[in-house]
C-alpha cells in the first residue's frame, strides 16, 4: 500500500487479469458506496480497475501509472474534478476523461468539454448509459491511434513508383510483389543492409487486401531482449518490473494489418517459439498471460543474415525459417543494378528537393558518371544521403563533384580539395581523372587518349605538366 494525500491510501496492486481485460480505468469517487459499486460494475465487465477516494489520490496514481480512461467525481476533497481533468492532460494526454456529477449545469458541463473532458455523466449514474458511454471512448480512442497511423501511411502518398528501377533484376522484384501481395502467405525478403527491404515490404502491404489497415514496422535488432516479447505479443499488468497497466503488443494492434519483422536474424530463440505459434495458430500469449488470444495480421520478414547459415549454427529454428520462406524474395546490391542509380538519383533529387525547399534539376554528368562508378557499400540507402548531402551544400541547378561528401570523392580517387583557388582544384581533378583513366587501360597510352578524347602527343604534354609519371605502373609501348 502506498501512502497518497487525503488521508487515503491507493493500493497500485490490482486482481489478477488476463489480456482481455478491456481496458485500465481510474475511478475517483469520495462517497465510499458509489465508488465501490462503480468498481464492482466495472471489473464485472472485464475492465481493471483502482478506485481512489479524493482529487489528490487520482493525481497521485495519475503520476505513477498508466490508464485508458478516468471517471472522475467534479466535487471532492483534496482536489475538484476539473483539477484532476487539468493534471491528466498534462502528464497523460492519450488518457481519457469522464467526469460525473451531481450538481451539472450547462456552464460546468461546458466548461468540462472546454478544459478536455470528452463526456459527463449525471447523478445518480444510470449503469447501462455509463458502460455504453466508456465502451464508445475506449473505442474511439483506438480508432483514432488507429487513424493517424494510416494518415502518416496515407502521406507518403505510396504507389509502385515507389520500386524504382528498370534492371532485370528490379523488373524480377517487381514481379513477385504483384503476385504475392494479393495472397495472405508470409514473405522473408533479403538483401545487404540498405537495398530497400521495407519498401518491398510497404509495396507488398499496398498491393494487398490489408492496404486499408496499418502497417507496422519492427526492427528485431533494435529492441531489447527483455522487451521485444512485450512489444510484440503485449503484457499483463505485475507480469515484470514496470508492467504497471495491461498493454497491448504490435500483433493486437495490427488488427487485420501487416507486421514488418526487419532483421528477424536477430530475434532470441525463445521468441522465435511464440513467433512460430502465432503464424501456425494465429493465437498470441502475452507476457504473464495463460490465456491466449486470437490475432489476424500478415506477417512479412526481412534480413541481411544468411538464414540458411543461421539454422545451420542453430542461431534460428527451422522450422520457423520455412514457415517464413513461403515466398522469397531477394534484393540484388546496388552495384549488381548500376542501370538503376540514375532513376533512384532523379527521386531523390525530387524528394530532397520538395523537403529541403530547392530546386535541383539534376546531377552534371561528370557526377553522375562517377556516382555510377562506386561501390555503394551502403546500397541505395548510402545514396539517398550522399544526394540529400550535395543538397544541402550545393548551390544552383545541377549538382556537381564538389557537393559530394569529401571522403566519397577521396574513395573514388578525386583529390581532396585544393584550397579555394579555382585553377588549382581544376588541375588536381584533371590529374586525378586522367590516372584513373590511365589505370583503367592499365598504362595504355594510346588507349587513353582515345577514352580521354585527345591526341597522344597531347596526352604526354598534359602528364608532364601534371607532373604525371610516364612510366608508372605496367607501361605499355604505344606504337
Amino acid at each position: 500500500m502506498v501512502a497518497v494525500p487525503g488521508d487515503l491510501t491507493y493500493d497500485p496492486q490490482m486482481p489478477s487479469v488476463e489480456p482481455s481485460a478491456k481496458g485500465s480505468i481510474l475511478v475517483a469517487e469520495d462517497e465510499a458506496g458509489v465508488r465501490d459499486s462503480l468498481t464492482e460494475v466495472l471489473r464485472d465487465e472485464g475492465y481493471q480497475v483502482d478506485a481512489v477516494g479524493d482529487g489528490s489520490a487520482a493525481i497521485a496514481a495519475l503520476e505513477s501509472h498508466e490508464f485508458d480512461l478516468v471517471i472522475s467525481d467534479i466535487r471532492m476533497p483534496g482536489a475538484d474534478g476539473l483539477a484532476v481533468l487539468r493534471r491528466t492532460r498534462e502528464v497523460a494526454p492519450q488518457t481519457l476523461v469522464l467526469l460525473m456529477t451531481a450538481h451539472a449545469t450547462v456552464e460546468t458541463a461546458v466548461e468540462a468539454i472546454r478544459r478536455g473532458a470528452q463526456d459527463y455523466l449525471l447523478k445518480p449514474i444510470i449503469f447501462d448509459d455509463l458502460l455504453h458511454k466508456i465502451d464508445h471512448l475506449l473505442q474511439h480512442r483506438q480508432m483514432a491511434w488507429e487513424n493517424q497511423m494510416l494518415r502518416s501511411q496515407v502521406e507518403q502518398q505510396w504507389d509502385f513508383d515507389n520500386l524504382i528501377g528498370r534492371s532485370a533484376a528490379m523488373r524480377e522484384v517487381m514481379e513477385l510483389v504483384q503476385r504475392v501481395a494479393p495472397t495472405p502467405s508470409t514473405v522473408l525478403i533479403t538483401g545487404e543492409s540498405g537495398v530497400g527491404k521495407e519498401v518491398v515490404a510497404r509495396a507488398i502491404h499496398h498491393f494487398s487486401e490489408y492496404r486499408d489497415r496499418i502497417f507496422l514496422p519492427v526492427n528485431c535488432g533494435a529492441i531489447p531482449e527483455n522487451l521485444l516479447e512485450s512489444q510484440l505479443f503485449g503484457h499483463i499488468r505485475g507480469s515484470f518490473t514496470g508492467a504497471i497497466a495491461n498493454q497491448e503488443g504490435l500483433f493486437q494492434r495490427a488488427r487485420g494489418g501487416t507486421i514488418f519483422l526487419d532483421e528477424i536474424a536477430d530475434m532470441p530463440l525463445s521468441l522465435q517459439v511464440k513467433l512460430l505459434r502465432a503464424i501456425e495458430t494465429k493465437e498470441i500469449l502475452a507476457v504473464g498471460a495463460t490465456t491466449p488470444l486470437k490475432v489476424d495480421v500478415r506477417i512479412v520478414a526481412a534480413t541481411n543474415h544468411d538464414l540458411g547459415k543461421a539454422v545451420e549454427d542453430g542461431r534460428f529454428r527451422d522450422d520457423l525459417y520455412y514457415r517464413l520462406n513461403v515466398i522469397g524474395i531477394e534484393i540484388p546490391p546496388l552495384r549488381e543494378r548500376r542501370e538503376d542509380i540514375p532513376l533512384l538519383v532523379d527521386h531523390f533529387i525530387r524528394m530532397h528537393n520538395r523537403d529541403l525547399k530547392k530546386n535541383f534539376r539534376g546531377t552534371d554528368s561528370a557526377t553522375l558518371k562517377l556516382l555510377m562508378s562506386l561501390p555503394w557499400k551502403g546500397n541505395v540507402r548510402e545514396l539517398d544521403n550522399v544526394i540529400e548531402h550535395a543538397m544541402i551544400l550545393g548551390s544552383g541547378e545541377w549538382i556537381t563533384v564538389r557537393d559530394l561528401p569529401r571522403a566519397l570523392q577521396q574513395d573514388a580517387g578525386m583529390p581532396a580539395p585544393a584550397g579555394d583557388n579555382l585553377r588549382d582544384a581544376l588541375r588536381a581533378y584533371e590529374k586525378a581523372h586522367i590516372q584513373a583513366v590511365l589505370a583503367k587501360v592499365e598504362q595504355d597510352k594510346k588507349a587513353a587518349a582515345q577514352r580521354l578524347g585527345v591526341s597522344l602527343s597531347s596526352l604526354y604534354r598534359k602528364m608532364e605538366e601534371l607532373e604525371i609519371p610516364l612510366n608508372q605502373g605496367n607501361n605499355r609501348e604505344d606504337e
